[in-house]
């Protein structure tokens, strides 16, 4: 009996001991996989940061500032390029925010079981759209169809306003941001749908008992309860907005001018990358396209960071 007790209280050590065994090897695993993004994000950081060296050297903050973009002269200035970006990505948001709030309450809040299950489902194929596709759409069918039922009628009425002016050909700054603000309205839709279910029921049922309306509890509860988590999705679909490529890179019309009027072409960040890389043969030029890159990174990765605390504190609060 007393070697039966004993064998017993070995096994027991025994499998106490393989079970922190395998729980300390099960953290130390996950614990290298999280190290390893941090590693890749460093590492990215840094790489960029060395190979836009000599254009960092050479232009300082002029580079920021400067309108100058001549590769025969080894000039570059990316003011240009940060201009299209933002204000492409700015008209985007504008555009896509109402929408997606729309969307995201009526998936919530209005719609019948099915409606939302068709209606979500046309937004998830909207998300999965390769950004080429879009591209194609937007040059060959949206831009025609913008530039003679929209731009030119305004440009006749309205063409001596600065923000309209300019000949309408359709692709600009008007075109790239519609174009994305129609990929973005997915991202933020999907968000704001996972935001707005958060808000507990208690207080949606104990405002209609109250004698609120449909829209008055909307407004007076859901929308206060979610704006932080909003604002963070907005600002993820902005950041998205900023880094895309392809799609904006077909409709802006690509030429390095800051100009007032919206039908304009203009040029993004993503963009003069993806036309002139290849292209690059001096290495002045090579870097000013790297730090341009850089720049675009750590936009991005602020954007997102911005995001990510509204929506933490949105979890905190409530």
């Amino acid at each position: 009996m007393e070697e039966n007790k004993i064998v017993k209280k070995v096994q027991r050590k025994s499998n106490k001991m393989n079970q922190n065994f395998l729980d300390k090897l099960f953290k130390n695993i996950t614990l290298f996989f999280a190290i390893i993004v941090v590693i890749l994000m460093v590492w990215m950081i840094v790489a960029l940061i060395i190979q836009s060296k000599l254009s960092i050297e050479k232009f300082g903050l002029s580079f920021i500032t400067s309108i100058e973009w001549d590769p025969v002269q080894d000039e570059f200035g990316a003011l240009p390029f940060i201009y299209g970006t933002i204000v492409s990505s700015i008209i985007a948001v504008l555009i896509a925010t109402p929408i997606s709030i729309g969307i995201g309450l009526f998936l919530t809040e209005i719609s019948s079981k099915w409606m939302r299950i068709v209606i979500a489902f046309m937004v998830q194929i909207l998300a999965s759209i390769p950004s080429i596709l879009y591209g194609l759409w937007g040059l060959f069918i949206f831009v025609p169809f913008i530039r003679d039922y929209f731009q030119k009628p305004v440009s006749n009425i309205l063409g001596w306003f600065p923000l309209f002016s300019g000949a309408p050909i359709g692709l600009g700054m008007l075109s790239a941001g519609i174009i994305l603000a129609i990929m973005i309205i997915p991202i933020i839709s999907a968000l704001v749908v996972d935001i707005i279910e958060t808000v507990p029921s208690d207080l949606k049922a104990g405002s209609l008992a109250l004698g609120s309306t449909k829209w008055e509890m909307i407004w007076n509860v859901v929308l206060p309860y979610a704006k932080q988590g909003i604002i963070g999705a907005v600002i993820m679909g902005l950041g998205r907005a900023l880094g895309e490529t392809m799609a904006v890179t077909m409709v802006i019309g690509n030429r390095a001018e800051i100009m007032a009027s919206l039908f304009a072409p203009g040029h993004s960040m993503a963009a003069v990358i993806a036309n002139e890389f290849n292209e690059a043969t001096g290495a002045i030029h090579y870097s000013s396209l790297i730090e341009i890159g850089l720049l675009l990174f750590l936009v991005t990765f602020t954007l997102n960071a911005i995001a990510r605390f509204f929506i933490r504190k949105l979890s905190k609060v409530y």
